[in-house]
C-alpha cells in the first residue's frame, strides 16, 4: 500500500479557467474525475498538495507525489504497485495522460471513456436495455441502476456508452459513443450526441454535442451546437448557443493562456472552455477557441471575443458584475439544482474577485 499526494501548484495556472475554482485533481476527463480514477484504482482516499512534480517514494512509510494533472489508467497503478516503476519509466509512459492545458480535457476524452468504463463496469451486470430502444453492439453499453431509457439510439459500435444512476436518455435522442452520461443527467428529447462526450451528474443537455465534457450541474437544455469544447460546473447555456471548433482558414486554433498571458496553438479544433458559474444568453455564438472565466453574464451581438475575463457582464469588457449581484445569481441557479451556495464557494469568488 502506497500512500498518494496529487500535487497541483505548479500547473493551476495552465488549466485555467477550470483551476481557478477547483483543484486539477477533480476536473473529469472520462466518466471520472482525477482524483476519483485514483481513489478507485488504489482503494483508497487521495490528498491534495504538495510541490513536487514526481516524487517516488524511498520508504513505505513516505507518499508518492505526482502532479495533480496525471490522469491515471489501471495499468500505470498496476505497475507502480508492483514496485515496477521509476522516474525515467513514468517519463516514457503511454498508459497515462497529462492535462498540460485546458483544450486537453476533450482531447483525451475519448481516451479516459474507455479507461473509466473497463474500470467501473468489471465484473459487474448491466441493468437490461428497454425493448423500445434501437442499439448497436449491446455488449459495448452498460445501464446503472435507476436509469431511463425509451424510444432512443445508443451506437456503441465506435465506443461504449454509459449511462449513470438515475440519469434519463429522453425519447427521439441520438447517442454515439464513446459517451457517458453520469448519475442524475438528463439528455432531452431529439438530441444528437457524437463521442467522445461526457455528460456530468444532474448535468441536462439537448440539441447537438460532440467531443465535449461537462463537470456537473450545468444546462445545454436546447438546440445549439457544442463542439470539442469544455463546459464548467453550474454554467448555463441559452437557447440557440452554439460555438465554432474550427477555422474557416482550417488553420491553427490560437487559445487564451492565462499561464503565458498570450494567445497560443491550440491545434486544429477547439470550442468554448467556460469556466464555473458562467451563463450565456440567447443564440449567443461562441468563437473559435473561446475563453471565458468564472460568474460571467455572456451576452451581445456577433460572435464573442476570444476571451471574456471572470465577472464579466457582456462581452464588450466595458462593465463588469458586482459580486454581491454575482453571489446572488449564482445562489438563484444554484436552488434550481436544489442546492446552496456553500461559504467556502462565497470565499473562493471573492478571493477571485479581489484578484481582477
Amino acid at each position: 500500500m502506497i500512500q498518494l499526494v496529487l500535487d497541483d501548484t505548479r500547473i493551476k495556472q495552465h488549466l485555467f479557467p477550470f483551476t481557478l475554482t477547483r483543484s486539477a485533481a477533480d476536473i473529469r476527463v472520462g466518466i471520472l474525475t482525477i482524483r476519483e480514477k485514483w481513489q478507485i484504482l488504489l482503494g483508497q482516499k487521495v490528498t491534495v498538495n504538495g510541490d513536487a512534480y514526481l516524487q517516488p517514494a524511498q520508504e513505505a512509510e513516505q507518499p508518492v507525489v505526482f502532479s495533480a494533472n496525471i490522469v491515471p489508467s489501471k495499468t500505470f497503478v498496476e505497475s507502480l504497485l508492483n514496485g515496477n516503476f521509476s522516474q525515467e519509466q513514468f517519463v516514457q509512459q503511454t498508459t497515462v495522460r497529462i492535462l498540460q492545458y485546458p483544450w486537453h480535457i476533450f482531447k483525451y476524452n475519448d481516451w479516459a471513456i474507455r479507461e473509466d468504463y473497463a474500470l467501473i463496469t468489471s465484473g459487474r451486470q448491466s441493468q437490461s436495455l428497454p425493448s423500445s430502444v434501437t442499439v448497436m453492439n449491446p455488449a459495448g453499453i452498460f445501464i446503472e441502476p435507476g436509469a431511463k431509457l425509451q424510444h432512443c439510439i445508443l451506437n456503441a459500435s465506435a465506443g461504449p456508452i454509459y449511462i449513470g444512476k438515475d440519469a434519463e436518455v429522453m425519447e427521439g435522442s441520438f447517442i454515439r459513443g464513446p459517451f457517458a452520461l453520469c448519475e442524475g443527467a438528463t439528455v432531452k428529447m431529439g438530441a444528437k450526441i457524437y463521442g467522445a462526450t461526457s455528460i456530468g451528474p444532474n448535468c441536462v443537455v439537448g440539441g447537438e454535442i460532440k467531443n465535449s465534457v461537462f463537470f456537473e450541474n450545468s444546462n445545454k437544455a436546447h438546440d445549439g451546437y457544442l463542439g470539442d469544447s469544455v463546459i464548467g460546473a453550474f454554467c448555463n447555456l441559452g437557447a440557440g448557443t452554439s460555438n465554432s471548433n474550427i477555422k474557416n482558414t482550417a488553420s491553427e486554433v490560437k487559445v487564451w493562456s492565462e499561464a503565458s498571458r498570450d494567445y497560443i496553438n491550440a491545434g486544429l479544433k477547439c470550442g468554448l472552455l467556460m469556466g464555473d458559474y458562467s451563463r450565456s444568453s440567447v443564440n449567443t455564438s461562441f468563437n473559435t477557441g473561446t475563453v471565458v472565466g468564472v460568474s460571467a453574464n455572456v451576452f451581445g451581438s456577433g460572435l464573442t471575443p476570444k476571451y471574456i475575463p471572470s465577472f464579466s457582464w457582456g462581452i464588450d469588457g466595458k462593465e463588469k458584475y458586482t459580486l454581491e449581484k454575482a453571489l446572488q445569481d449564482i445562489s438563484n441557479w444554484k436552488k434550481l439544482k436544489n442546492q446552496l451556495l456553500e461559504e467556502k464557494e462565497i470565499q473562493t469568488l471573492q478571493h477571485i474577485f479581489d484578484r481582477l
